[in-house]
């Protein structure tokens, strides 16, 4: 039998009714935009993150230009972010007219590399953007003084640095809500968190036309809300967030136990990871993948061609060989099945998959 990279539906399954539940109380309330659910998911997300507030959004990209234009970033500003991870992180900076700066990645937990980004800061650095890759929180402390962080927090709902949660680290941060993600909606949807109260509401003013009462509009805003179906949803998956991400958690350590470090570089646990991905790293990527699918065994390799030699891109003048990490990475990870109730058969057949077609030895 297949096994698929992830398996959301396993996730929702045993809550089915429930939701078909929730899903029936909104019909017949007829609200659907920004009513009740949507209200009580955000006081219930800043509650569960530690944030001071919590505003729903459209998806993961709306709320990150949304969070960059309410800090007032625009033309002539700089923004330095990583070149390894989704275009989303990227192409809301370009949205803003301002000009990215790609910072190379720490190989160890791909992640940024505050060195390089303390390099890379100028007079005209108005933001960093750090992602939380994988589920792998980054800890902004060592970021430079003085520049406004707001974390992308896309792929990594739950994660903690030390007792603190992603989401509550930084002047504001961002996630999406895309099906895949660990805590994910029916759909797409988004959410910006921040505890500066003045910030908050100018994110909800631009989130509706920039207008509080449909008659008198207070700036060019945006048609971007998270709906009350899916904060239904969300309402729901999030009570079981924790239990989900421990799952995630013994499935990343099964795999080291089954002896996976045996074929390729495994990534080095934290005690906050919440694994959105299992990304290994492997010089013999083209073999595993084809022994993979020879065995109906989903994987994925993420951001082969990194966001700084992206066609769209171009014009931000970065060549091959400008960020040597960051390129290495896109050459040898490789993302693995799992899911909060992966089996550990299907694991086992996932490592000695890789294993048969491996030229590497154990030491």
């Amino acid at each position: 039998m297949a096994i698929p990279l992830t398996d959301v539906r396993a996730q929702y399954a045993p809550l089915l009714d429930e939701l078909k539940d929730r899903i029936a109380e909104v019909l017949d309330s007829g609200r659907f935009i920004l009513g009740p659910e949507v209200k009580a998911f955000e006081e219930e997300a800043a509650r569960f993150l530690g944030a001071g507030d919590a505003v729903g959004v459209a998806n993961g990209t709306d709320a990150l230009v949304i969070v960059l234009d309410a800090l007032g970033v625009g033309p002539g500003d700089e923004v330095i972010c990583p070149s390894f991870t989704f275009y989303a992180t990227a192409e809301s900076i370009a949205r803003r007219g301002a000009t990215t700066v790609f910072a190379d990645i720490d190989p160890a937990t791909l992640n940024l590399d505050p060195a390089d980004v303390a390099a890379k800061v100028t007079e005209r650095t108005k933001a960093i953007l750090p992602v939380h890759l994988f589920g792998r929180p980054f800890d902004p402390t060592p970021l430079p003084d003085g520049v406004t962080i707001v974390e992308d927090a896309a792929q990594a709902f739950g994660a903690k640095v030390g007792d603190r949660r992603v989401g509550s680290l930084a002047a504001a941060a961002t996630f999406s809500f895309y099906p895949t993600k660990n805590l994910f909606g029916l759909g797409d949807g988004g959410l910006v968190t921040t505890a500066e109260p003045e910030l908050a509401d100018r994110i909800r003013l631009l989130r509706f036309h920039g207008s509080r009462d449909k008659q008198t509009f207070d700036a060019v805003g945006y048609n971007s809300r998270l709906d009350e179906l899916q904060a239904a949803a969300l309402r729901i998956f999030l009570r079981h967030l924790d239990e989900w991400n421990d799952g995630r958690r013994a499935a990343a350590a099964r795999y080291a136990e089954l002896g996976l470090g045996e074929v390729c570089e495994l990534p080095v646990d934290e005690p906050g990871h919440v694994y959105h991905m299992y990304v290994v790293r492997t010089a013999e990527r083209e073999r595993l993948t084809a022994a993979l699918d020879q065995a109906g065994i989903g994987w994925a390799a993420y951001y082969t061609t990194p966001l700084h030699l992206q066609p769209a891109l171009a014009d931000l003048g970065y060549a091959q060989g400008s960020l040597p990490e960051t390129e290495r990475a896109a050459r040898e990870t490789l993302a693995l099945p799992i899911w909060p109730a992966i089996s550990r058969e299907q694991q086992e057949r996932v490592v000695e998959c890789l294993r048969a077609a491996s030229t590497v030895k154990a030491a």
